[in-house]
């Protein structure tokens, strides 16, 4: 993956450790749509997340916890979720049961 959209290390809110995706995110969408998402993600835009969600992840970053974003590419939603470690990021296309339970709303 080309990491020059989101290698800005400088103003970075948290690492991102290895990113993955899924198969199905990868034959769905594009790479420039996930990079930029990766780097919003970094910078803390956790882009189209509830305010419950948001407060969450705004918590995380202080007290650790995983990070949860949701933006849209390719004409479908997607999911980024950093572990609480920060020793991985993935991106995912389809709604998962872990994925339903880091939604707040």
């Amino acid at each position: 993956m080309n990491q020059s959209a989101f290698s800005d290390s400088v103003s970075r809110k948290f690492p991102l450790g290895q990113v993955v995706m899924t198969r199905n995110a990868m034959q769905v969408l594009r790479l420039d749509e996930v990079g930029m998402a990766l780097a919003k993600h970094a910078h803390g835009d956790w882009g189209d997340v509830c305010p419950e969600d948001r407060a969450e992840n705004e918590r995380a970053l202080e007290h650790g916890g995983r990070l949860f974003s949701v933006y849209h590419g390719s004409d479908v939603k997607f999911w980024i979720i950093t572990e609480h470690d920060r020793s991985a990021t993935n991106v995912e296309l389809h709604i998962s049961r872990v994925m339903l339970s880091l939604q707040k709303c």
